[in-house]
C-alpha cells in the first residue's frame, strides 16, 4: 500500500496549483482521504478531507482555507486532488495525503493509517 502526493512546485502569490494523491495497492474510493501540510518550523496541520465514496462523499476544508482550497476525487483514476487557488506566502509547506484506517469512513476519520510522501509547495515571488 503506497500513497504518493505530487504536483507541488514553485508558484507566485496569487497563483494556483493542483496536487494529486495517487495510490498503489488499494482503491482510494473506499477510504476517507485527508490532506495535511507542514510548513518549515511548524507542526503538521490538517487542510482538507474527502469522505469515502461509499458514504455521501462529503468534503471538508479547514475554515481558514475555505474559498481557496477544494478537495475532489476521480475514482476512475484512483486519485484525489487538492485544488489550491489564490496562493499566499503562508501556504508554503510540504503537503501530504493520507488514507483512513477503516473502509467506508467519513470525514474526519477516527484514524489515518496510510501516509504518502509529501510534495513541496513553495509560494514565492
Amino acid at each position: 500500500v503506497q500513497l504518493q502526493a505530487s504536483g507541488g512546485g514553485l508558484v507566485q502569490p496569487g497563483g494556483s496549483l493542483t496536487l494529486s494523491c495517487a495510490a498503489s495497492g488499494f482503491t482510494l474510493r473506499y477510504y476517507a482521504i485527508g490532506w495535511f501540510r507542514q510548513a518549515p518550523g511548524k507542526e503538521r496541520e490538517g487542510v482538507s478531507c474527502i469522505s469515502s465514496s461509499d458514504t455521501d462523499g462529503s468534503t471538508y476544508v479547514v475554515d481558514s482555507l475555505k474559498g481557496r482550497f477544494t478537495v475532489s476525487r476521480d475514482n476512475a483514476k484512483n486519485t484525489v486532488y487538492l485544488q489550491m487557488n489564490s496562493l499566499k506566502f503562508e501556504d508554503t509547506a510540504v503537503y501530504y495525503c493520507a488514507a483512513s484506517r477503516r473502509l467506508g469512513d467519513s470525514c474526519p476519520p477516527v484514524q489515518y493509517a496510510y501516509w504518502g510522501q509529501g510534495t513541496l509547495v513553495t509560494v514565492s515571488s
